[in-house]
């Protein structure tokens, strides 16, 4: 009997950290671990900032948590990671290296980490990190310079790589393979139609300055507007950050404080309550950045219709028209009308709702994208360069 192969899925961040990644990640974890043939290690970092490396078993699966000597935005770093991802495959004993990146650093250094015997798999998750914004020109070439130099010698080291979305930087290099993240439809189920929730609106995501490509004051404003047509609306944003409080305090000024609800971040059943008693999800992203929007897809399962911003991968979930609406990055207006359209046309809204619910299931269930990643893993080539 041949042994069980070793998967070291290596990511920035992991669980109980929220976030699309995050989840897309676990679940790659969960299904190695649950294949007779295969065994799960997570290498990942600290999310308190230590700098001791810790070793838990979560869920039955091995988690390394490496120290970080310092974080850049939202990227941490440490220089002693080459020495310890390279201590850590060894002592796991793993023959295969699933790399997530855009993040900088853990993943470019896993997949140079892994070696040439090893199979590496490398998992891009966004289109250009390029911010765009004010004050963010030294950072823009930063990344410019990465994408430009260092990304593409990555991609060429990798056996395989995996684009999540037509957007993904990865995507349509000769040796790319397009899996997008998926949803567990069992878990993100239907609730009443949408006509007859509550005019609530709900963003699921995270709420960083560093992340303010995220668009989330966007809809802060776009509900400031459309709150005065629909006074029954509601506007929920669940997740955590360091921009909080400037999205409360916005929220404030515009006058639709009491109409705002912070619940923080959710997991697991609470998330998926608050995903399918929504009347409508909303995605506000501005740039790129934001390549595909794993919230929309746990919307779609819960028969929640949809309003995306036309930008990034955003498109390439949400069919205009039929699972929710596009509007242009950035506009209020746009974005208010939408969403008080959505609202206020419930035939419209179940239509949707009950058409989002038909894709999660088609293109988007968990079980055919995992199996997918199964079948990379089980290549024994290693990489050829």
């Amino acid at each position: 009997m041949s042994r069980r192969r070793t998967v070291a899925v290596v990511t920035p961040y992991y669980p109980p950290k929220i976030g699309g990644v995050e989840q897309y990640t676990a679940r790659l974890a969960a299904a190695v671990a649950a294949d007779p043939g295969m065994r799960a290690v997570v290498i990942t970092t600290r999310l308190d900032g230590g700098l001791r490396t810790r070793v838990s078993t979560e869920d039955g699966v091995l988690v390394v948590r490496l120290g970080a000597w310092l974080k850049l935005s939202n990227t941490p770093l440490s220089p002693l990671w080459p020495l310890q991802l390279r201590r850590w495959l060894r002592r796991t004993g793993a023959d295969v290296v699933n790399a997530h990146a855009p993040v900088p650093g853990l993943g470019d250094l896993a997949v140079a980490a892994a070696g040439r015997r090893r199979t590496t798999v490398l998992t891009y998750h966004a289109g250009s990190m390029h911010k765009g914004a004010a004050g963010s020109g030294a950072a823009d070439r930063l990344i410019g310079l990465y994408e430009r130099a260092v990304l593409p010698r990555v991609f060429a080291r990798a056996r395989h790589l995996v684009a999540v979305s037509p957007v993904s930087l990865a995507d349509g290099r000769p040796h790319a393979v397009r899996i997008t993240p998926g949803v567990d439809t069992d878990r993100f189920t239907p609730g009443e139609p949408a006509s007859r929730r509550p005019r609530t609106i709900v963003y699921v995501g995270r709420m960083d300055r560093s992340s303010a490509w995220k668009g989330v004051d966007v809809l802060v404003r776009a509900f400031a507007r459309l709150a005065r047509d629909v006074p029954e609306a509601r506007l929920r944003l669940v997740g955590d950050g360091d921009a909080l409080p400037g999205l409360r305090a916005l929220a404030a000024e515009l006058g639709v404080a009491e109409r705002l609800q912070t619940p923080g971040a959710l997991s697991g059943e609470a998330l998926a309550d608050a995903v399918r008693t929504a009347a409508v999800l909303a995605l506000p992203s501005l740039t790129e950045a934001e390549s595909f929007g794993m919230a929309l897809v746990e919307g779609m399962a819960c028969a929640t219709p949809l309003v995306g911003s036309d930008v990034g991968g955003i498109p390439h979930v949400v069919a205009d028209g039929e699972t929710g609406l596009l509007v242009p990055p950035g506009d209020p207006d746009a974005l208010a009308a939408a969403c008080a359209k959505l609202l206020t046309d419930g035939g419209l809204a179940d239509r949707m709702g009950a058409a989002g619910r038909r894709t999660a299931e088609e293109h988007y269930a968990w079980p055919r994208l995992t199996a997918r990643y199964l079948e990379l893993f089980r290549d024994r080539s290693a990489s050829p360069h």
